[in-house]
């Protein structure tokens, strides 16, 4: 079942649906169809960021792509309309009931109802129960203020951006607003220039983004600054990294999507749980050497083979030899939850921020399996595909801070689970091997874990034997 509603015998309109996790809005990165367009069911259409990750939308039926409600870069609610489709090809005039005017407002019954009457999720996501109400659209006006400054900035973007609708006619725009399209309200917005105070060059007295930046800069601007040709549009999308201005002093970015979703789970976390951090220095010279020997093993052929790997497998068996360390904290039941999986989350870098896919029920793979997981979970990260499904129900992670050259650190957990494991880098030093100074490789590993659920015996316990096996991997055999 997917979100959509008929408009008339000819179009079809496409909501934002709701990917799942209890997400309420998404953010328009990145249009991959254009009014004109011959669109199929199951064809994707647009690509969106929640909170927890970017999610390719396709559309449930076939058309040609009549207007796209939004440009990229606005924030959407769950439940509004974004693409009208003309599903009646070459439909006559009888058949062409208008459209509604592309107004980016939310629609008037858009506060969600009960899980019952919630909208139906997209295709490989499920919905988890929440008690949080939508909140309230920032910049939100009353309808006859914001559908006029919609329809005096939808005039410029006519013919150059993703909408094709005509402004409705005899609006009255209120002064105390000042008109600007989303994206130059948002490099006004991070170079902390207030647009009241922006003199306005483009037609109809719209405000520029040259006129932004002629307002953040220091330099007196002209007497009679020249209208904008209106052959020259500005771009729907501005990248943060567009919105610097040489020489100044500040920037400022928006805290919103993956970013925004990290900042409040670490603050949760770091306030909530208990944490305790061990460390431990350990010598992984013959991890190094096994790690060389795999990657000649014709069973390991078509899989990456690093550290990590022996890393990964070294703490399943250690969680494996100390299960109790595979729990979680309930607080409304005020219970520890035994895991008897693991699903091990992964700590990948991305471009939108620290995201934590899991490889579920890890503890049942095979070396090159758990191989294959980890390849495809940090190639899906770095393509920004990876799915909030993806990075549910972990239940331990790890992070390998060593990748920048960093000896260790004390990670805070990720929310909801026991523990997560830092790996630092990975360097020949002189130790004592066999009663002699020997350059060997070592490294340092840091464990930071609940002290509601993990004791420091246990905790210690199982740092201890991820050490061990790194130290001697032979002992994957005999502990596994």
């Amino acid at each position: 079942m997917t979100t959509m509603t008929e408009t008339s015998a000819r179009f079809r309109e496409f909501k934002m649906p709701d990917v799942g996790e209890g997400l309420t809005e998404a953010e328009i990165l990145k249009w991959y169809v254009q009014p004109g367009d011959t669109v199929t069911d199951g064809q994707v259409v647009c690509e969106v960021e929640t909170a927890k990750a970017a999610v390719e939308l396709p559309i449930p039926f076939d058309g040609v792509v009549h207007e796209l409600r939004f440009p990229e870069g606005t924030t959407v609610d769950v439940g509004q309309v974004i693409i009208a489709v003309d599903v009646v090809p070459g439909g006559g005039e009888a058949a062409a009931e208008p459209v509604a005017p592309a107004v980016a407002e939310p629609e008037p019954a858009a506060e969600p109802e009960a899980p019952k009457g919630r909208q139906p999720v997209l295709v490989g996501y499920g919905v988890a129960e929440s008690s949080t109400k939508r909140r309230a659209r920032k910049g939100t006006e009353p309808s006859a203020a914001a559908a006029a400054a919609a329809a005096a900035i939808q005039g410029e973007l006519n013919g150059h951006t993703t909408t094709a609708v005509p402004a409705p006619a005899a609006t009255v725009v209120p002064e105390s607003r000042p008109l600007a399209k989303p994206p130059v309200r948002k490099l006004a917005k991070d170079l902390g220039i207030d647009l009241a105070t922006v003199t306005p060059t483009g037609p109809g007295g719209i405000i520029t983004r040259e006129d932004v930046h002629a307002a953040a800069t220091p330099v007196p601007a002209p007497a009679a600054a020249p209208a904008a040709p209106a052959a020259a549009p500005e771009a729907v999308a501005v990248p943060v990294a567009a919105a610097l201005v040489p020489g100044a002093r500040e920037t400022r970015i928006p805290v919103k999507g993956v970013r925004k979703a990290i900042a409040q789970a670490m603050v949760g976390s770091a306030f909530t749980a208990p944490h305790v951090t061990e460390f431990v220095t350990v010598d992984v010279t013959r991890t190094m050497k096994i790690v060389a020997e795999l990657k000649e093993d014709k069973d390991m052929a078509g899989v990456r083979v690093n550290p990590l790997l022996i890393i990964a497998k070294a703490l399943l068996v250690a969680i494996k030899r100390n299960p109790e360390v595979n729990a979680a904290w309930d607080e409304a039941n005020q219970e520890i939850v035994q895991k008897h999986y693991v699903n091990l989350g992964i700590a990948a870098a991305t471009p939108r921020g620290l995201i934590v896919p899991n490889i579920k029920d890890a503890h049942d793979k095979t070396l090159p399996q758990l191989a294959a997981a980890l390849g495809e979970l940090v190639s899906t990260a770095r393509e920004g595909k990876t799915s909030p499904a993806a990075m549910a129900g972990g239940t331990v992670t790890i992070t390998n801070v060593g990748v920048f050259g960093v000896d260790t650190g004390t990670p805070i957990l990720n929310p909801g689970e026991s523990a997560i494991l830092a790996v630092g880098a990975i360097k020949l030093q002189p130790w004592v091997h066999k009663g002699k100074v020997k350059p060997r490789q070592v490294t340092t590993l840091a464990l930071s874990f609940d002290h509601r659920l993990v004791d420091g015996e246990l905790g210690s316990k199982v740092l201890a034997d991820v050490a061990a096996i790194l130290e001697q991997p032979k002992r994957l055999i005999t502990w596994a």
